[in-house]
């Protein structure tokens, strides 16, 4: 083997247990939003917020779509709304458009066919063309 490919460059190092950097520091602002909630807001109030939070806290964390994370492809779905890449030729629902050009009428200049090349001709100018134009045909 004469070079060294390198494996397994989409996964993130784990730096708690199966819990990578990134996994770990949602779950921590996801707690910590879930404890402002407690309280700043009364018990049953607060176990709707903590079950929506926690869902979407775990969501964010553990969920890939794609093979990439929930929001990097949140992100990409609003970029490519935003700016779609695809152009679309016809859209149904919109009246065709006729647009009537008006006629251009040009000049068409006659060329008189060139008489045929002589292989005498032929070869000289393979010659001049072969040495770069270091050689001068003889008049």
């Amino acid at each position: 083997m004469r070079f060294i490919v390198p494996q397994f460059i989409d996964i993130e190092p784990k730096i708690i247990g199966p819990i990578s950097a990134r996994q770990f520091l949602i779950l921590v602002l996801t707690g910590g939003v879930i404890f402002i909630c407690y309280k700043l807001a009364d018990f049953s109030l607060f176990v709707i917020e903590a079950v929506i939070l926690f869902a979407l806290g775990g969501t964010f964390a553990f969920l890939k779509v794609n093979g990439q994370p929930v929001h990097l492809f949140l992100l990409n779905l609003l970029q490519s709304l935003r700016k779609p890449k695809s152009r679309v030729w016809f859209k149904e629902g919109e009246e065709a458009k006729e647009m009537i050009l008006p006629e251009k009428k040009e000049k068409v200049e006659e060329i008189a066919p060139r008489p045929p090349l002589s292989s005498r001709r032929l070869s000289e100018i393979s010659l001049i063309v072969d040495t770069g134009g270091a050689y001068r045909e003889e008049e």
